[in-house]
């Protein structure tokens, strides 16, 4: 197989997201990592390119070589691969996504991945609904594997922005072996043992760092000591004020607090008097909106006299909803979703979500099937 690996972007025909497609249980071959799937991609890429001597330049995580070295159904891959680094047949780094993309936009090179890169798109809106650059490896008839043109579609602001947040546990190793957050770290405040190092200080509220993991323990990213844990952390959301869609605050909301929003909503709430120009503010309400964070989750009540419209976030899926009659009874106020407390004036959900939050709402959802959690899905 070494024939096919090249370090010329002249010969290559194809980047490879080499983590992405060893991880990719879906390609035929049992374990959580193999480079027999790497064998059978080379063989679809001759098909495709309808080459026999068609080149790959691979791109990966140094994770894949070092990390749960156990998973690799067959030893040998480690030391195969170990060689193709030394002989600079793999361009390793801590996180290939970006060089990936670096390499694919300044060659034009096709990139072969299952990834979708949504963290990426602020940084590279040329993601966007882009139809050219990106084939994904598929299983093909018989055991083999097929590549398929991949349309990436349009992520929303609060897809990327949760995606950012996976990416930021994974760069600090809080993501277990499925892919899933640690929330048994994620949870819970830090402390170091050093008595001047205040990265953890849970006093610091939201800008309490989150711990390293290094040989299964909590780290401090300065001194290199375990941490030790100093209770649950508490749970915190974000909120935006646009003025006709510009930014104009942010607020951030802790977990247990009940937040009055309007004109002048008096001591422990949200003035919007001042951040509002005065010709809007008449159709404010001294308290517009009431907030109650509960475990993790935002709820709005509408107190106002002459009532508010809301939009829910379709996160992605079509465009954001339609705006509706906030109703009397307390609602949901969920990531993305929107508030129109007068004309031109929004109180939003960030799609910033902090760590507890998100961990929260990964807890809460399915299992993902085994083998899936490897592989990031279309939008």
């Amino acid at each position: 197989m070494d024939n096919h690996l090249t370090t010329d972007f002249d010969e290559a025909c194809f980047l490879v997201d080499l983590s992405n497609v060893v991880r990719n249980r879906r390609l035929g071959e049992p374990g959580a990592r193999s480079l027999r799937r790497l064998r059978l991609l080379v063989e679809a890429a001759k098909a495709l390119a309808r080459d026999p001597d068609v080149k790959l330049y691979l791109v990966a995580d140094t994770s894949l070589r070092h990390g749960a070295r156990r998973e690799f159904s067959d030893p040998a891959d480690i030391r195969l691969l170990g060689s193709w680094v030394r002989r600079g047949l793999v361009e390793e780094l801590a996180d290939a996504d970006d060089r990936l993309l670096e390499l694919c936009e300044l060659t034009g090179i096709p990139v072969i991945t299952g990834d979708r890169f949504r963290g990426a798109r602020g940084e590279r809106p040329w993601l966007q609904g882009n139809t050219d650059d990106f084939l994904e490896p598929v299983p093909g008839p018989g055991g083999t594997v097929r590549l398929l043109p991949v349309d990436m579609g349009v992520a929303d602001a609060l897809a990327i922005s949760m995606k950012l947040e996976e990416d930021a546990l994974k760069k600090q190793g809080l993501l277990d072996s499925r892919r899933q957050p640690r929330f048994d770290v994620v949870s819970r405040n830090w402390l170091c043992a050093e008595r001047r190092c205040t990265l953890y200080d849970t006093a610091k509220g939201t800008a309490a760092l989150l711990p390293r993991m290094r040989r299964g323990a909590p780290t401090c990213e300065v001194h290199g000591g375990t941490l030790t844990d100093d209770g649950p952390r508490t749970a915190t959301v974000q909120l935006k004020l646009l003025l006709d869609g510009e930014l104009k605050a942010r607020f951030t909301l802790e977990n247990g607090t009940t937040v009055p929003v309007g004109r002048a909503p008096g001591p422990g709430g949200i003035a919007l008097h001042g951040l509002v120009p005065p010709a809007r503010t008449a159709g404010l309400s001294r308290v517009h909106v009431t907030l109650r964070i509960s475990d993790g989750i935002v709820h709005v009540l509408d107190r106002s006299s002459y009532g508010t419209t809301r939009r829910r976030s379709s996160a992605g899926r079509g465009g954001p909803g339609h705006w509706g009659k906030l109703g009397t009874a307390e609602e949901r106020f969920g990531g993305g979703d929107e508030l129109l407390l007068v004309e031109g004036v929004v109180l939003a959900r960030s799609g910033r979500r902090f760590p507890t939050e998100l961990a929260q709402e990964w807890q809460r959802r399915k299992p993902l099937p085994p083998g899936a959690a490897d592989v990031t899905r279309m939008l």
